[in-house]
């Protein structure tokens, strides 16, 4: 595994997030979504958001997002736990996502 093969890794050593092409051909880039303050039933949640990108790559068009992947006692613990997936485990929650969305409308 290479340094880069986490998200984590991948923020770290490109500072950027990592992009993929869906399997509906759009290009998309991927951030964390991480609560800011501690819910009392959850504590801290974080899930992933996607950016899905116009053609020329110039603007966003719409977005993907995860359901809560991630419940911790500290904001630090859901970071690090969604930083830990590999950008294969990240592609795979994108695709389940575009399953999901066909037939929906963009926004």
């Amino acid at each position: 595994m290479t340094p880069d093969s986490t998200l984590g890794g991948y923020f770290e050593k490109h500072s950027r997030p990592p992009a993929f092409e869906g399997s509906d051909g759009a290009s998309y880039s991927v951030d964390l979504y991480i609560n800011e303050e501690e819910e009392p039933e959850h504590g801290f949640v974080g899930a992933l958001l996607f950016v899905r990108w116009s053609p020329d790559g110039a603007q966003p068009v719409s977005h993907l997002e995860t359901d809560y992947l991630v419940t911790a006692v500290r904001r630090a613990d859901v970071k690090a736990a969604l930083h830990a997936l590999t950008l294969h485990e990240v592609k795979d929650h994108l695709e389940r996502l575009i399953e999901k969305s066909k037939g929906l409308r963009d926004w």
